[in-house]
């Protein structure tokens, strides 16, 4: 309303919206709130006669001025002939009347011949300053649009500024009989796009529905009010082709030329495509060059349930076409939706496992485990793939129970026949879900991970995993130069496949930095991991945990308190909901935050992690380094609550390590020897030890370390898993 009072300066008011965006209430709102005297016409198909159309709008025109009788009659007699320069009495007429008027020609889309749109051009030159005509159309006409743009001689109104807000439809349904509260507004808004004609029948279903707020649920354009006025008003006297076109490509949620091609087997979608949305059959373009279009929600239902009614046999084939033709255009999630509909689960498996690691890989685990709700049990189980993509889902969120069980599920469908692709890879995964929990214990870990790491091809996702798995298997047994080849290999390859694998192996790769007393190459490699975390969206990911326990670590190293502890409560966080994981893994981030709690004197929640991780231990019996982590932490543990008095800083694992060495008789180069450092590195350690422990000697930090339990009466450092705790 407020556009057309403003552009009472256009001579044309063109309105062009399909059926149901309330053209003809607007143009009479319109009338009520302008003083101008408004002159009405409704057209018809006799109007593309240009003699009627005249005689029309004489009888029109005479409530605003004078028409000599000869105006039709002037029509006529140029026996068919061009009328650009219009019928002389009657524009000469309109050029004479003194004051300013609104002439209304409603369902303009009637007037389909070339002669009753020429004489409307010419009308238009004729009128008075002030005076505007009014066309409203559902679709658009042949005048000379793009002319009367440029010359500011034009205001436009479409479907944009007809479609109803919140506001405007809670107003409806309320006068319409129905009350909703906002949020029902709200979706009622969202699936009717805001069609005024759709809102109006939604309501009227619900009025009419023994349970309003069910049949608004159940809302859509297969309902049988929405369906006959779609049929009424768009389908009804169309050609049986185009009819069919339309039934027929609904399947799709975008529409281009090409796809149609391929999906209806013709030749021709993109010419039909244009010709139909400029008939406004709730068709519009998506973008300036008639290259895709969509059609509107409810037509699409509308069409859909068509489709169904009238070709059942067919819907799942055209799917099935639509899911081969977005593969190979690189559209996979559309791809697999499509094979999803078509009922082809095997497909659909294929297609989930192809992209299932990106998706997961970038913090879309719902996306994946929402295609899989649309799968049952049944179906899960028939097809290998989509039960590992169901495995590979749980792994991603700390659920290994389920993970193992949809592994075990696959395991068992490869061994009843093969699959027609992927089937190694298949076998593959499946040994690297098992692998996970460790079940035959750390060395077996790496074992299954090697023999899954030759079954997957060299770009596959999954070879980033048996790198990461080898890595840690390598790691906690030991063997620390062999799993820094593959961690390292493992974040190369994740870097490109995998980069919710790529941060893991980084942590990883942190603690092996520490272990050699790295701090700067840990610190680096800790940044660039939270940073990766961060920048694929797998911040609230459980398996995050370890990534914000080394930061942590590292940071609390560097005195950096504040970015520490908000680390610390991130990776507790995430640890809380890592109840059905890996032991192995638990029991290391939860001694890395331990470690880095500590260093802030937060003994009371080292405390309690420490407990935690002892409690998994036993799970683990071949995790030899995990065993002295713990130790070595829980000992620092002890030396924190036997010094109250200290500033709360224990002894780090290198000094641990240089302090259980002080006690023989060998010299600082030949401790050095032992522990694969330098002689200076080991000199510093010892002082920092002797300053810790309050002794100036050697002997002297032997028999302090002794008393605070650090060493028992033989030299050897004192296990703290009987008592520390």
């Amino acid at each position: 309303m407020r556009r057309l009072i403003a552009g009472r300066s256009a001579p044309v008011a063109l309105i062009v919206a399909p059926a149901g965006y309330g053209k003809t209430a607007l143009l009479a709102e319109w009338d009520q709130h302008d003083a101008r005297p408004f002159a009405w016409h409704a057209l018809d198909e006799a109007d593309n006669d240009p003699a009627h159309l005249i005689r029309s709008l004489a009888a029109m025109l005479s409530e605003l001025v004078a028409v000599p009788d000869a105006a039709p009659r002037s029509v006529e007699s140029r026996g068919g002939r061009s009328i650009a320069s219009g019928p002389v009495p009657l524009r000469r007429a309109l050029r004479k009347c003194g004051r300013p008027y609104v002439l209304v020609l409603d369902d303009a889309h009637k007037l389909t011949a070339p002669e009753p749109i020429e004489l409307l051009g010419a009308l238009i030159e004729d009128l008075g300053e002030g005076s505007q005509i009014a066309l409203a159309s559902r679709t658009e006409l042949g005048l000379p649009v793009a002319r009367l743009r440029a010359h500011r001689k034009l205001m436009e109104i479409g479907v944009s500024d007809l479609v109803m807000k919140r506001p405007d439809a809670a107003l409806l349904t309320r006068l319409s009989g129905v009350d909703l509260d906002p949020g029902q507004v709200r979706e009622l808004v969202a699936r009717t796009e805001g069609w005024p004609a759709g809102l109006y029948l939604a309501a009227l279903a619900a009025k009419e529905g023994p349970d309003p707020e069910h049949a608004l649920e159940d809302f859509a354009g297969d309902c049988r009010h929405v369906a006959d006025y779609l049929r009424e008003e768009f389908l009804d006297g169309m050609r049986p082709a185009d009819v069919s076109f339309l039934v027929r490509s609904s399947v799709l949620d975008r529409l281009s030329g090409q796809l149609c091609d391929h999906l209806l087997e013709r030749h021709d979608s993109a010419r039909v495509l244009k010709r139909l949305s400029r008939l406004n059959l709730l068709l519009e373009p998506l973008d300036r060059t008639d290259t895709e279009y969509r059609y509107h929600r409810l037509l699409a239902e509308m069409l859909r349930g068509e489709l169904r009614h009238r070709e059942p046999d067919d819907e799942r084939e055209l799917h099935g076409r639509a899911s081969d033709w977005y593969a190979e255009h690189g559209e996979p999630e559309l791809a697999i939706d499509h094979a999803i509909a078509a009922g082809d689960v095997e497909r659909a498996g294929e297609l989930l496992w192809e992209r299932a690691p990106e998706f997961i890989s970038y913090g879309r685990v719902q996306t994946v485990r929402d295609w899989l709700g649309r799968f049952n049990d049944d179906q899960l189980a028939a097809a290998p793939a989509l039960a590992l993509t169901a495995a590979c889902s749980h792994l991603a969120l700390g659920e290994l129970t389920p993970a193992e069980h949809w592994a075990d599920v696959a395991a068992s469908g490869l061994g009843a026949r093969s699959p027609r692709h992927h089937g190694h890879e298949l076998a593959g995964a499946v040994l690297l879900v098992r692998a996970v929990s460790a079940a035959h214990g750390i060395v077996g870990m790496g074992k299954d991970a090697a023999q899954a790491y030759e079954l997957q091809p060299d770009g596959s996702w999954w070879r980033a995993v048996a790198c990461l798995l080898q890595g840690a298997s390598a790691q906690l047994a030991g063997r620390r130069e062999d799993a820094r080849a593959w961690l390292e290999e493992g974040a190369r390859r994740g870097a490109s496949s995998a980069p919710g694998i790529q941060v893991l192996c980084q942590a990883q790769l942190v603690l092996l930095a520490i272990e050699r007393d790295d701090w700067v190459g840990a610190e680096v490699q800790a940044a660039r991991a939270k940073a990766q975390v961060e920048r694929i969206s797998q911040g609230d990911c459980p398996l995050s945990a370890l990534v914000y326990g080394v930061s942590a670590d590292v940071l609390a190293r560097f005195g950096r308190v504040e970015e520490a502890q908000r680390d610390i409560e991130e990776a507790a966080r995430l640890l809380g909901r890592l109840s059905d994981f890996a032991p192995w893994y638990g029991i290391e981030c939860r001694i890395v935050v331990a470690r880095a709690a500590l260093r802030l004197s937060d003994s009371a929640r080292a405390r309690q992690l420490l407990a935690e991780a002892q409690w998994s231990l036993r799970q683990v019996a071949d995790a030899s380094v995990l065993r002295e982590w713990f130790d070595e932490t829980s000992v620092q543990l002890k030396l924190a609550a036997g010094r109250p008095g200290s500033d709360g800083w224990s002894l780090t694992t290198a000094e641990l390590r240089v302090l259980q060495f002080l006690p023989t008789h060998l010299s600082f180069p030949e401790i050095a020897s032992r522990l694969y450092v330098s002689a200076n590195t080991v000199k510093t350690h010892a002082r920092a030890v002797y300053r810790k422990l309050d002794a100036s000697s050697r002997g002297e930090a032997v028999l302090r370390a002794r008393e605070a339990g650090l060493l028992d009466r033989y030299g050897r450092q004192a296990s703290s898993e009987a008592g520390a705790l």
